[in-house]
Formats: C-alpha cells, structure tokens, sequence
C-alpha cells in the first residue's frame, strides 16, 4: 500500500508539480491550500506518512500549522517537509523549533524534495 503524503501550499500549480513527482515515486498524495485545511485533511486521512508544507499562505501559515499538528498526539511525529520560498535563519529555526524536519526551498528540485521524503518516510 502506497504511503500517504499531505501537500499544504497556497498555490495551486505548485501543489500539482509536487504532486506529480510524488505520485510517479509511488506515493498517494492529499492537497489543502492552507494551514487550517491541512487540519481539516488530516482529521479526514486514516493515516498520514509526510506533510509538504509552505511557509507563507493565508488563513494558517506553516509554522502555525505545523505548531498546532505537533500538540496533536496522533500527528506528534508525522514528519514535516518545510517547502518555500522563505531563505531566513530565522524562519528555519522557528519551523524547526515547531516540529519541522527538513527546509527545501522553491524553485524546488524534484530529486532532492524526492530525496527529502525517501529519508522521512519509513518502509
């Protein structure tokens, strides 16, 4: 059974990129557009391997996002995949402090964010 992965962006044609590399590595895929419905997916999915998320979106940023999921104990330790435009020390060390495991940075590369999740997902 494919493992599951949330994409969390704001921005529609990058959800479907990112989509695409993950479906063709063997992955099922879920989408919301921002924080709060990144929640409302994961109250619905059975099971969540990996969230890709973006930083800066509206109604619920990243960070928040991936602050409220950590306090979830079903999600305490579902692994997050910071992917934004964002570059800032300051930025990275919040997502981390937040729960964050990895920051790639847009544009991204299919590979590495391929990479990123085979080293997160476990088989």
């Amino acid at each position: 059974m494919a493992k599951t992965i949330l994409i969390v962006d704001d921005s529609s044609s990058l959800r479907v990129l990112v989509k695409l590399a993950l479906v063709r590595a063997g992955y099922a895929v879920i989408e919301a557009g921002d924080g709060k419905a990144g929640l409302a997916q994961l109250e619905q999915a059975p099971k969540v391997h990996l969230i890709v998320s973006d930083v800066n979106m509206p109604t619920m940023d990243g960070i928040t996002f991936v602050s409220q999921l950590k306090q979830q104990l079903k999600h305490k330790f579902t692994p997050v995949i910071m992917l934004t435009t964002e570059n800032q020390d300051a930025k990275i060390q919040q997502a981390r402090a937040a729960g964050a495991k990895a920051w790639l940075t847009k544009p991204f590369d299919p590979a590495q964010l391929l990479d990123a999740v085979s080293r997160l997902v476990l088989p």
